[in-house]
C-alpha cells in the first residue's frame, strides 16, 4: 500500500521538501508519496486523526504550525520535548509522536560549511518556531554567548524564559557579532529588507539565513556586498529532511553531490518561472 506524506505550512507554495523527498523515494523504491499542503489553524486536528487512521503516515511541519501542532499529539522526542518545536509527525505504536530535526540540521549544517563557532558571538534574528532549535544546536557547538532580537520584543522575552542564558537586544541594534543568523520570515519576498547598518560591520563577519528559497535574500546580498561571509538554509533543509526521511523510512538517505546539484536547479527553475 502505498503510503502518504505531507509537508504543512502558511506560505508554503516556497517548500522544496515534496521534490527532495520524491526523489528519494524513487532513489530507494519506496512505496510512497510526498505532498505539500497550505494550512489553516482549525484544519490541524483534522490532520493528526488521518494519521491515527492511517490515512497519512507522516508530516513535514512549517511555520507558523511548529508550536501550534503540540497539544494535538500524544508524546514529543526528547529535542522536541526541550525545545517545544516540532517539524516531523508519525505515528509509533498507537500514538502520535512529535519530532524535532530541525536541531540536528541546522548543527550540521553550521558544522559542514561554516565558520568556527566556539566561544564566539552569535545573533539570531527573530523568536519564531525554528529559533528554539537554534539555540540548543548553538549550545551544543559551544558558542561563547547567543543574543537574539525580535520585532516584537515580547516573543523574545518569553524565549528567554526557557533559555535564560540569551541576551535580548532592542531590533535594530548594531554589536560586533561573529555570526549573524537570520530567522525570521523577513525575505521569503523579494522586497523584503532587514535593517542593519552593514557598513559598520567588521569584514568576514559570518552571515546565515535559515531561508534557502529564495538562494540569496536581501540579508545576505547586502552582507556579502559589504565583505560579509554568506550561507542559506540549504544544507539545513536537506540534513533535518535526511533525518525525518530515515524516521519515517528507515533508511539514511545520502546527501552527496547530485543531491545538492538537484536542489540548485530546482530553485533556479522555481525562481525563473516567477
Amino acid at each position: 500500500m502505498k503510503k502518504n506524506f505531507l509537508v504543512i505550512g502558511n506560505p508554503i507554495d516556497h517548500s522544496l521538501s515534496p521534490m527532495l523527498h520524491n526523489y528519494w523515494i524513487k532513489k530507494y523504491k519506496i512505496d510512497a508519496v510526498y505532498e505539500k499542503k497550505l494550512l489553516n489553524n482549525n484544519e490541524i486536528e483534522g490532520l493528526i486523526f488521518n494519521i491515527r487512521e492511517e490515512n497519512l503516515h507522516g508530516i513535514n511541519v512549517t511555520v507558523p504550525f511548529k508550536k501550534m501542532v503540540i497539544p494535538f499529539l500524544d508524546e514529543l522526542s526528547e529535542e522536541a520535548k526541550t525545545s517545544q518545536s516540532v517539524n516531523t509527525i508519525y505515528k509509533k505504536e498507537n500514538k502520535i509522536i512529535g519530532d524535532n530535526t530541525d536541531i540536528e540540521g541546522f548543527k550540521l549544517s553550521l558544522e559542514k560549511i561554516g565558520p568556527e563557532t566556539r566561544n564566539k558571538k552569535v545573533l539570531i534574528l527573530g523568536a519564531g518556531g525554528v529559533v528554539p532549535s537554534i539555540i540548543i544546536a548553538l549550545k551544543k557547538m559551544q558558542v561563547g554567548k547567543i543574543y537574539l532580537s525580535n520585532r516584537t520584543e515580547l516573543k523574545a522575552l518569553e524565549l528567554k524564559k526557557n533559555f535564560p542564558e540569551i541576551e535580548i537586544i532592542k531590533w535594530g541594534e548594531s554589536l560586533d557579532f561573529d555570526i549573524r543568523i537570520n530567522a525570521t520570515s523577513i525575505g521569503l519576498k523579494e522586497e523584503d529588507e532587514i535593517n542593519i547598518n552593514y557598513q559598520q560591520i567588521s569584514k568576514d563577519k559570518f552571515f546565515y539565513d535559515v531561508i534557502y528559497n529564495p538562494p540569496e535574500t536581501n540579508f545576505l546580498k547586502n552582507a556579502k556586498k559589504y565583505g560579509g561571509i554568506t550561507k542559506n538554509g540549504k544544507m539545513m533543509f536537506i540534513y533535518q529532511a535526511q533525518k525525518a526521511f530515515f524516521i519515517w523510512h528507515k533508511v539514511v538517505p545520502e546527501v552527496d553531490n547530485e543531491t545538492i546539484n538537484l536542489l540548485d536547479v530546482w530553485l533556479k527553475l522555481q525562481w525563473s518561472e516567477i
